[in-house]
């Protein structure tokens, strides 16, 4: 029989010539991780930072005719963690009883940030003297950073996170948000 050739098998039993790739070389597995589980990772991260109270990157330091203030020992990239607005958390009710006991002595102060959270108003009391540095970050329009809230186990704690690139060696600030005219005729600061 000159001319026929022998019949090509297309099945895929062992003895296939018809073999894939795989057969080959293994396969890879990407080790990539999701954006959920680098989200869950960072979140975990934050966590403990503001379990712990651990406050790295940054130093206060003392200026003339400002007071303390606190600089960046690090760089921050824009959405980095900064510190937690560390204090007491407090419901409205209980907060504004506190801010009329602190306004009967000048000299105490008034470290409160007041926000809404699931459709409560919270209020972050940080008027307390503590070794913590995120009550003595000072104000700008400006600021490198911004408050945002973050929930641990149903709790919101508010956190400054790096609105900005931040060098290190620069002062870390925020927008208090405050427009009042009484705040501002008691604080002339706030204006800029």
């Amino acid at each position: 029989m000159s001319g026929t050739k022998a019949p090509v098998h297309v099945g895929g039993g062992k003895n296939s010539q018809n073999r894939k790739v795989t057969d080959f070389y293994p396969i890879r597995r990407s080790s990539r991780k999701s954006k959920t589980e680098l989200q869950c990772e960072e979140k975990k991260l934050i966590d403990d930072l503001i379990t712990n109270g651990i406050e790295d990157g940054m130093e206060v330091q003392y200026i003339e005719g400002k007071g303390r203030a606190v600089f960046a020992t690090r760089c921050f990239q824009k959405g980095d963690y900064v510190v937690e607005y560390h204090g007491d958390l407090l419901q409205i009710t209980d907060a504004k009883k506190k801010e009329a006991e602190y306004a009967q002595n000048p000299a105490t102060g008034c470290y409160m940030y007041y926000f809404q959270y699931l459709c409560k108003t919270y209020c972050v009391d940080a008027t307390k003297e503590t070794g913590r540095m995120g009550r003595l970050i000072n104000h700008s329009k400006n600021g490198n950073c911004q408050t945002k809230l973050h929930d641990i186990n149903g709790v919101p704690h508010l956190i400054l996170v790096a609105s900005r690139d931040i060098d290190k060696g620069e002062e870390l600030l925020y927008d208090y948000g405050d427009r009042s005219k009484a705040s501002i005729a008691a604080h002339p600061w706030l204006k800029y």
